[in-house]
């Protein structure tokens, strides 16, 4: 076979039949045998795209994910894909096509489309390497794989130079995973006991849920955990889709009062898929400050290098979250705990915090308050739909007024690059096969950033519906003017032309398109956008002042984002 199929039959041994990329003269037959073999092969308008698509994949899937990026200019594209997908802790396989080896090392000036890429991107990728030779294939697939997966996942990229891509091979069928890396690793058992005693002994445990429960695809195991131990699950930021059967007892951190008081009077946390960074106030600042002498902490961590950085651990358990809850819920299985008293009034004051959100959100006004839009979209949202967020503004007034409780959410927690919704949104549905209902919540400057994509939604037919905030400006970074030079102060660089209808861009793309301004007009848009059976745009006309003046629990990120957590 070719290097080009040993490549595909490599990543299909690891369970991966996705692949975004622009198709180069570098990459089409590959692409080509990829397509003959059954995969699903995306070309987005932008590499950047590309990858954080293939991001959309791997968090849905809980595998690795592939993007292809030629060489030059496509290496520069997907440059923030990388860095994204680094921060984000997403293991994607980046591959880069460069010109064959003679060429690229003559001593020549003024060639196209030339660039040394590999020590552009080597600091935002946990490895990098080139098949310079035919038979370092396997070796080098392997071990970016190893590496992508192991410890903290994160980005490798492997560059192929034009000379090697078609050279041929002959080799056995490509090894199963656990042939060639560490997979399912537990933690001792000695630990284990450890840990379950811990929790049999507390008087008031939580667990604490992060980004890394829902991209392990770990849900089940988790609800298990949560049901034997009978304690609240208070979700970090970052981890903020609910898993199935737990939604009336997970509470978001920081921004309900429930949560806040669970943490505050717990004496044992059991951590899983979080960093414990910033957003949770390293798990020992503000909130945790109560009762940090007697609390217990237990920290599911598969890369032992993590242990004990942002504050003690009592019990680590080093291994994949995946292995190592299930090892928990054996342990406890025989002995589960009764829910304390204090459970059901926490569960009983955020429901009526919720419903008192969905009632005092302004309404009436046109353009829409954006507190209401939030309320309005998201009980619209479909129950078994997937959602994607994305801008600054619109997300933290998500933050406080989604009425929705997803299975799947797509945002960008850690690394704050805007324009991710709408690739996330799309990888997403290709990973799912376009099944269940999608939908963006974004604010309009953000939804530009890669606006071109909706023809790609509407090319593969994605149940996709996109609800734009529309102010007209950068709102968030209006509120900092406002904030940080007065009202009526110069707020450079942050407006731009009003009149633009993003439903009608959106028709031109060949998707179906919205505009409302008034309340009442929002949730029967986003139910014919869906029945139109394309993807569509709703743009809805907010109230720009109230989007940059009027952020709800504004102070509360502040802790962590800006002043606090130095």
């Amino acid at each position: 076979m070719k290097v080009y199929e040993r490549i595909l039959e490599l990543f299909e041994a690891e369970g991966i039949d996705t692949i975004f990329g622009i198709p180069d003269p570098n990459f089409v037959h590959l692409f080509h045998r990829a397509e003959e073999r059954g995969w699903k092969v995306v070309a987005p308008h932008h590499e950047e795209s590309a990858g954080m698509m293939a991001e959309g994949v791997s968090r849905m899937t809980g595998k690795a994910a592939v993007c292809i990026g030629t060489l030059g200019p496509g290496i520069a594209n997907l440059s923030g894909a990388i860095m994204c997908a680094k921060v984000e802790n997403s293991p994607i396989i980046f591959l880069g096509g460069q010109r064959a080896r003679i060429t690229e090392q003559r001593v020549r000036r003024g060639r196209i489309q030339f660039v040394q890429q590999a020590g552009l991107v080597e600091n935002s990728v946990k490895y990098s390497a080139s098949i310079e030779y035919a038979d370092q294939t396997d070796e080098i697939i392997r071990e970016s794989l190893r590496k992508a997966l192991s410890g903290t996942p994160g980005p490798v990229y492997i560059e192929y130079p034009s000379h090697v891509i078609e050279q041929e091979l002959d080799l056995p069928p490509a090894l199963p995973p656990q042939r060639y890396r560490l997979v399912g690793q537990t933690a001792g058992a000695d630990r284990i006991a450890e840990a379950a005693e811990h929790i049999r002994a507390a008087r008031q445990p939580i667990l604490l849920i992060g980004h890394g429960v829902h991209t392990a695809r770990a849900a089940e195991s988790v609800r298990q955990l949560a049901d034997l131990m009978a304690a609240p699950v208070i979700q970090t930021s970052g981890g903020t889709s609910y898993i199935p059967g737990l939604e009336d007892r997970t509470f978001p951190y920081g921004f309900s009062p429930s949560a806040v008081e669970a943490v505050v009077q717990s004496d044992l946390c059991l951590a899983i898929g979080t960093e414990l960074g910033e957003p949770v106030h390293y798990g020992r600042g503000r909130h945790w400050l109560a009762g940090e002498a007697e609390r217990k902490w237990i920290l599911v961590e598969q890369d032992p290098a993590a242990i004990g950085v942002n504050r003690p651990i009592d019990v680590p358990l080093v291994g994949d979250l995946r292995a190592v809850v299930p090892q928990l819920v054996e342990a406890l299985r025989d002995t589960p705990r009764t829910p304390s008293p204090e459970l059901a009034g926490w569960i009983e004051r955020d429901a009526a915090r919720l419903a008192d959100l969905a009632e005092s959100a302004p309404s009436g006004m046109s353009p829409v308050h954006p507190a209401r839009l939030i309320v309005e979209a998201t009980k619209a949202f479909p129950a078994d739909g997937i959602m994607a967020r994305d801008g600054g503004a619109t997300t933290i007034f998500g933050w406080t007024y989604s009425q929705a409780k997803p299975h799947d959410v797509m945002w960008n927690q850690n690394f704050g690059h805007l324009g991710t919704g709408l690739p996330y949104a799309i990888g997403a549905s290709v990973a799912d096969g376009g099944t269940r209902p999608v939908m963006l919540i974004t604010g309009d400057s953000s939804f530009q950033f890669q606006i071109a994509e909706l023809e790609t939604a509407a090319r593969l037919n994605l149940p996709l519906v996109c609800v734009v905030g529309v102010d007209y400006a950068w709102g968030l970074e209006v509120g900092v003017y406002k904030r940080t030079f007065g009202q009526g102060s110069l707020e450079t660089g942050v407006h731009w032309s009003t009149g633009v209808r993003l439903d009608k861009v959106a028709e031109g793309f060949g998707c179906h398109g919205e505009y409302v301004e008034r309340d009442e007009d929002i949730a029967p848009a986003i139910k014919r956008a869906y029945a139109s059976g394309k993807p569509g745009v709703v743009h809805v006309a907010v109230d720009p002042k109230a989007n940059s003046e009027e952020m709800p629990s504004y102070d509360e990120f502040r802790t962590w984002y800006a002043e606090g957590m130095q």
